[in-house]
């Protein structure tokens, strides 16, 4: 099966870290957002959205990309990492309802964090994700890609 990942990665890499042992599972394509604003994802037969949590959300530029790109009933899913808090997924699904996506699933683990007041404290969540996060996502990934 075809896939693209639209993807953010900033900061630590967290989000990155996870795509790069899931693309070495297969056919997949990593798109990076905020530096390719136009891609056909019409010949893709499962396209992922991945982000680190920014501000309780998928980062703008993954939003953005999705709204623009995302052909209407796609096969989706979503990949997200968070430090203290899980990002509310609710603006990425409006975008991929409104788009008629079949959504596949989501997967979101812990991933080191100096945002704010965490930096006084040497960050949270470190060494996160971990192999046990990275085997979790690769995990998911097998499973969606089969069906």
């Amino acid at each position: 099966m075809k896939t693209a990942i639209i993807y953010h990665s900033e900061h630590h890499g967290n989000t990155k870290k996870i795509l790069d042992a899931i693309v070495r599972q297969g056919d997949v394509t990593l798109i990076e957002a905020s530096s390719n604003q136009h891609t056909d994802l019409s010949e893709y037969d499962l396209i992922g959205f991945a982000s680190g949590n920014y501000y309780s959300k998928f980062h703008d530029s993954v939003l953005q990309y999705a709204e623009k790109n995302l052909p209407s009933g796609k096969k989706v899913f979503l990949i997200y990492t968070y430090g203290a808090k899980e990002p509310r997924l609710d603006t990425i699904k409006q975008i991929t309802d409104l788009k008629g996506a079949q959504m596949m699933g989501t997967y979101g683990c812990l991933g080191f964090d100096t945002f704010g007041p965490f930096k006084l404290v040497g960050g949270i969540a470190k060494g996160r994700p971990n192999e046990e996060d990275i085997a979790g996502a690769i995990k998911f990934f097998m499973d969606i890609s089969k069906i």
